[in-house]
């Protein structure tokens, strides 16, 4: 055995904390160790150079490199082993800028932990065993779960090139929070022109199938392979035979609360979301109707020329295969009411959020456009907006930017001017963030052109006072108190992930943060990827965004999509379960655990009936062998004797 060890310097990364030399001269003392030396960059294409060299020179058979994380590194340098003629699986990595140099401050201290993390890393390479790939079929059909922007947008992109879509939205109507919007900064062009235009096309794609009032149920399979059952909810509505006249709306007597205008007014039991919807079909909801909830009415069918009304529709479950799958789910604006009681907590009806105040700024909204007052529909005069309810407050949990906030008050003082020329708009804020294209020149427009006032401090209370409402802040540039009569308050809210989202993570077996924001696979190499293989993210249920930076990386996810599926198979890990089929006892609690379903039953010719792992389908969670009770499945990479060789080195 002849092992060969690869120091990274990575520049001054590594080694301005941890003593690559001594770490180079304790590995050489190290058994079985033939060569080591340091790099200054591993990674680079000189570094790896010296790697191949060194293999082909001195004949190594098995590699330890110690520099950063495997989950940066890891398949660079198995590439690298694989081109030097060794199999790739010989090589261990050892992470001493993570583990090491990153979190010491001491010299000494963060030698002494590297040169124990090389013992493990010499210790578990030892026992490694050349391990080979396969090969699976993949299909070439993909996954869009919501309909937003973001996922309009990468379902054109995939289905333009040629694959099969199947957009999955949850409402009525694909569209997202963008179909909301009156218009977009820093541009102010027509929101709505903007995106109908691509829901009818996402609608009419010969390559997209598009199933609104759905969820996905349940996923299973793995990269490449994924079986899905998606609940197409019931509408009570047949979507073949409406045409979207709106008749039953009108005549329907069941209230309901207006979803799509953000509370703004009240819609009905039955109703299609708005003018522009796509499909422009009804959808029925069952906790509003009358007849549900009474037993009496039938309305809606009396009076639906087209017969689309069944009132017996049932939800319904399809399954279908897909290979990859782009998350697209969104956001919604933060829950701000009991939260912020100083702020009147939903109890003061002119205190709106921005979402209600864009619907009443909108042609297309409650009120044609016609800004008014909720509590008495009078034009209102003095508008004080308040920035960052929700977002940037440690008090109330969420400390995490909104990123939009700033731009979209700007837009909407701007908008208010328009609308009320001899109106007054205040804006309170803490500071102002707008980093993208002609955003600073936005809100500077804001203030200088249309008049708006902005004060530098947050809001410590709302109270109602004859007929209007006083604020009162602080201007901490002034370090003056100020209080303010205003006929209309409206609250920046931050974004908070759509409803459901860690729900919809857990089925998709992707990470999420404390927030349930999808993340990413690594926040720059990998923005698009999770760290489930074929399941991209796209948009806001990252994290919050605008829409060019929604837009972008929607093609981005598309662009990976495309580049996975380009291939008519995909090559495995070999690192996956075994079992010891002579040992295996036949409790099957291994198949029961197992998210991806890569364990089968099988009949030996003796009669017993033991576990199987299917390779194709096995990622190499390692949930199995921890739930096994006799200890007879191993994970090829990862074997006992190898954890073990680990642990005995650092306790000599």
């Amino acid at each position: 055995m002849r092992v060969g060890v690869f120091v990274c310097e990575c520049g001054t990364n590594i080694a301005a904390t941890v003593s690559t030399g001594k770490v180079v001269d304790a590995a050489l003392a190290m058994r079985d160790v033939l060569l080591a030396e340091s790099i200054h960059y591993t990674c680079s294409d000189p570094g790896q150079r010296a790697v191949i060299d060194a293999i082909q020179k001195h004949g190594l058979t098995r590699i330890v490199i110690a520099s950063c994380s495997p989950r940066m590194h890891e398949n660079t340098f198995r590439r690298t082993v694989g081109r030097a003629g060794l199999n790739a699986y010989m090589m261990e990595m050892v992470n001493i800028r993570e583990h090491c140099s990153w979190i010491h401050s001491d010299i000494d201290e963060a030698t002494d932990k590297a040169i124990d993390l090389m013992q493990k890393g010499v210790a578990r390479v030892r026992r490694q065993v050349p391990l080979h790939s396969t090969t699976v079929p993949v299909t070439k059909r993909v996954l869009v779960v919501g309909g937003g922007v973001a996922g309009i947008q990468a379902a054109l992109d995939i289905a333009d090139a040629g694959l099969p879509v199947t957009l999955v939205e949850r409402g009525p109507s694909i569209g997202g929070n963008m179909a909301r919007l009156d218009k977009t900064f820093p541009t102010l062009d027509c929101s709505s022109c903007i995106l109908t235009p691509r829901m009818v096309e996402a609608a009419q794609h010969e390559n997209i199938e598009l199933m609104v009032s759905s969820e996905v149920e349940q996923v299973r399979g793995y990269i490449g392979n994924f079986d899905v059952d998606i609940r197409r909810k019931a509408t009570c509505v047949d979507a073949e035979k409406c045409t979207g006249c709106m008749i039953c709306q009108e005549k329907c007597p069941g209230k309901a609360p207006d979803e799509f205008n953000a509370g703004v007014g009240q819609s009905k039991a039955i109703s299609i979301p708005c003018p522009q919807a796509v499909p422009l079909v009804a959808a029925l909801r069952k906790e509003h109707c009358r007849l549900f909830i009474k037993g009496k009415c039938s309305v809606c069918k009396k009076v639906c020329p087209a017969d689309a009304i069944d009132y017996e529709q049932e939800d319904r479950i399809s399954t279908d295969k897909f290979g990859a799958i782009v998350v697209a789910t969104g956001y919604e604006l933060y829950d701000w009411r009991e939260a912020y009681p100083d702020y009147g907590g939903g109890q003061y009806p002119d205190v709106v959020t921005s979402m209600q105040y864009e619907r009443m700024l909108s042609a297309s909204g409650p009120t044609g456009g016609h800004v008014q007052r909720p509590s008495d529909g009078k034009e209102p005069k003095n508008v004080v907006f308040i920035s960052c309810v929700g977002s940037r407050d440690e008090s109330v949990g969420r400390p995490l930017c909104c990123s939009v906030g700033c731009m979209y008050i700007a837009k909407q003082a701007i908008l208010t001017k328009e609308h009320i020329p001899d109106s007054q708009s205040y804006v309170f804020y803490i500071d102002i963030r707008a980093g993208g294209k002609g955003y600073e020149e936005f809100t500077r427009r804001a203030q200088r052109d249309f008049g708006a006032i902005y004060l530098r401090g947050r809001v410590g209370k709302i109270y109602p006072s004859n007929g209007n409402l006083v604020v009162m802040g602080t201007d901490t540039l002034s370090a003056e108190q100020v209080e303010l009569d205003a006929d209309l308050v409206v609250l920046a809210t931050g974004f908070a992930a759509a409803e459901g989202a860690g729900e919809l993570a857990r089925k998709l077996n992707i990470s999420y943060d404390q927030y349930e924001f999808f993340s990413e696979s690594h926040p720059k190499l990998r923005p698009v990827e999770t760290t489930t293989g074929g399941v991209f993210l796209a948009g806001a249920c990252q994290g919050p965004k605008d829409i060019p930076d929604t837009v972008a990386q929607a093609s981005a996810a598309a662009s990976k999509v495309l580049g996975l599926l380009s291939r008519g198979e995909l090559e495995t890990s070999p690192m996956v379960a075994e079992v010891n089929q002579m040992r295996c006892t036949g409790c099957f609690k291994c198949r029961d655990v197992c998210p991806y379903g890569a364990v089968e039953v099988v009949e030996l010719r003796d009669g017993r009936q033991v576990a199987n792992v299917i390779d194709s389908l096995c990622q190499g969670c390692g949930v199995c062998n921890v739930a096994c009770p006799p200890a007879v499945i191993s994970l090829k990479g990862y074997t006992d004797s190898q954890l073990i060789a680990e642990t005995m080195e650092l306790l000599r």
